[in-house]
């Protein structure tokens, strides 16, 4: 799936800068505990952004790209805002980034996936049915 990822990601975020790297896909994977949902839930969101919002993927690296839906993806599925939090600051860490980069990547994610969060499990479906194809 991480190949998977990284051809995916450095397709719908062309840009040269921070390109993704499967060295990074993995560091990140391991240290910030990314389940294989969250995976599956952010490559909807991008997905989502392919067709809704493609200029937003235009101006944000793939690296960018693949650590702040990875982020998004984990909290929506697991911060219930008090055992599981998922905090800014260690995920920043884990894509060694900053805290202040990563709260603006989140809000530019946001702003243009339009807040639209859920996704109905057929989504999901179809892009199990895809990564498995």
């Amino acid at each position: 799936i991480l190949d998977i990822a990284v051809e995916l990601l450095q397709k719908v975020a062309p840009s040269p800068i921070r390109r993704l790297q499967k060295k990074y896909v993995s560091h990140v994977s391991r240290e910030a505990c990314i389940s294989p949902c969250s995976m599956m839930l952010a490559l909807v969101y991008i997905e989502r952004l392919r067709h809704r919002n493609p200029e937003y993927l235009q101006q944000i690296s793939s690296s960018d790209l693949f650590l702040i839906s990875m982020m998004v993806a984990s909290k929506y599925l697991y911060d219930e805002g008090e055992e599981e939090e998922v905090f800014n600051d260690e995920w920043g860490a884990a894509g060694k980034v900053d805290v202040q980069t990563m709260n603006t990547l989140e809000m530019n994610f946001l702003s243009a996936i339009d807040w639209s969060l859920y996704t109905d499990p057929r989504e999901l479906f179809e892009v199990l049915s895809w990564l498995e194809g």
